[in-house]
C-alpha cells in the first residue's frame, strides 16, 4: 500500500509513502561509511575484471590485463613436483615388484605414492581401509578370486574386472541358474553349500545337493568347492562371502548369478600409478 509523504511525528523522519498494516517506511538515509564502503566495492569488483580473468566467453574467458590465473600456478608446482619425484618414478617403472623389500626407499615411497592413489580412486568402493564391503572385496584377508601375489593384483588394476573397455580384463560369468535348475534343486545345492561352512543345515536335503552341485557347479568352483582363481570362481567351503552367506543370498546368487565390474585403472592411470597402488594393496597384509 502506498500513502502521502509526511513527516513522522515520533521521528521528525519524512516517511517514503508506504505503508503495511498502519506501519508507515521512514525514508532514512544509509549511513555515510556504508554508502562509501559500497561504492568502494563497485569500484574494486570493476577494477577486478579488468585486471584479472573474469568474464566468460564462447570458448573460455577474459584474460584479465595482468594474465594470472590461478591454474598456471598449480601446473607450475606439479611440474615441480614430478621433477623432484622423477628419480623415485623412475625407479619404481624399473623395479622388479616382486623383489622389492619392505623397507626400500622405493618401497616406501611406492606405498606412499599407492595410498594416495587408492584414496582418490579405489575407496570409494572397497573403503578407506579396503575392508571392502557387500559386493566390493575385502583387500585384507587372503581370499582373493584371482590371486592376491602382487603380479596378479597389478594384472586385476591395471585391466580391471569383466569390464568391456579392455581386451585383457580378468573376465568369468556364472550363468543364472533360475531358467536351467528347478526350485527345489536351487533349494538343495544352497543347503549343500551352506553345509560346506557351517554345522547348522538339513544333512538330507544338503546330500540331494552335492549331486546337483557336482553335475552343475564344479566344472567352476572344483570338486571341493575350493574354487578356481584362473575362472575368478570364489572358494564356497570358506566362511567369507562377497554377498552374503545366508541362505536367502546363497539363492539369490544362485537364482540369478551376481556379475561385479572394477574398471581398467591402467587406461586411467600413469603405469608408476598402478605400480604404487599394487604394492600399497599387497603391503596391506592381504596379499600373498
Amino acid at each position: 500500500m502506498s500513502d502521502e509523504n509526511k513527516i513522522d511525528e515520533a521521528t521528525g523522519v519524512e516517511t517514503t509513502g508506504h505503508t503495511w498494516d498502519g506501519i508507515r517506511e521512514l525514508n532514512n538515509p544509509l549511513p555515510r561509511w556504508w554508502l562509501w564502503t559500497f561504492y568502494v566495492t563497485i569500484i574494486w569488483g570493476i577494477g577486478y575484471t579488468i585486471a584479472y580473468p573474469a568474464w566468460p566467453m564462447i570458448s573460455g574467458a577474459t584474460g584479465g590485463l595482468l594474465g594470472y590465473a590461478t591454474r598456471s600456478e598449480v601446473a607450475t608446482q606439479i611440474a615441480d613436483h614430478e621433477a623432484k619425484n622423477a628419480t623415485l618414478v623412475a625407479s619404481l617403472n624399473d623395479a622388479d615388484l616382486l623383489t622389492l623389500a619392505a623397507g626400500d626407499d622405493i618401497h616406501r615411497y611406492a606405498v606412499a605414492r599407492g595410498r594416495s592413489v587408492f584414496s582418490a580412486q579405489c575407496s570409494q568402493c572397497h573403503g578407506s581401509g579396503a575392508a571392502g564391503a557387500k559386493g566390493y572385496p575385502n583387500l585384507l584377508d587372503n581370499d582373493w578370486l584371482w590371486g592376491g601375489d602382487i603380479e596378479n593384483i597389478s594384472l586385476s588394476i591395471a585391466h580391471g574386472i569383466r569390464n568391456e573397455t579392455d581386451g585383457d580384463a580378468r573376465y568369468s560369468e556364472m550363468p543364472a541358474f533360475d531358467e536351467i535348475l528347478e526350485d527345489e534343486e536351487i533349494g538343495a545345492v544352497v543347503e549343500y553349500v551352506v553345509s560346506l561352512s557351517s554345522e547348522d543345515h538339513d544333512a538330507a536335503l544338503a546330500g540331494q545337493g552335492a549331486e546337483i552341485y557336482a553335475d552343475n557347479c564344479a566344472a567352476c568352483h572344483g570338486d571341493d568347492a575350493l574354487g578356481d582363481r584362473e575362472q575368478g570362481a570364489p572358494n564356497l567351503a570358506d566362511a567369507i562371502w562377497l554377498y552374503g552367506g545366508d541362505r536367502a543370498t546363497l539363492e539369490e546368487s544362485v537364482r540369478y548369478s551376481r556379475y561385479g565390474v572394477m574398471p581398467a585403472w591402467g587406461q586411467r592411470l600413469s603405469d608408476e600409478d598402478v605400480r604404487a597402488v599394487s604394492v600399497y594393496v599387497h603391503s596391506l597384509g592381504g596379499g600373498e
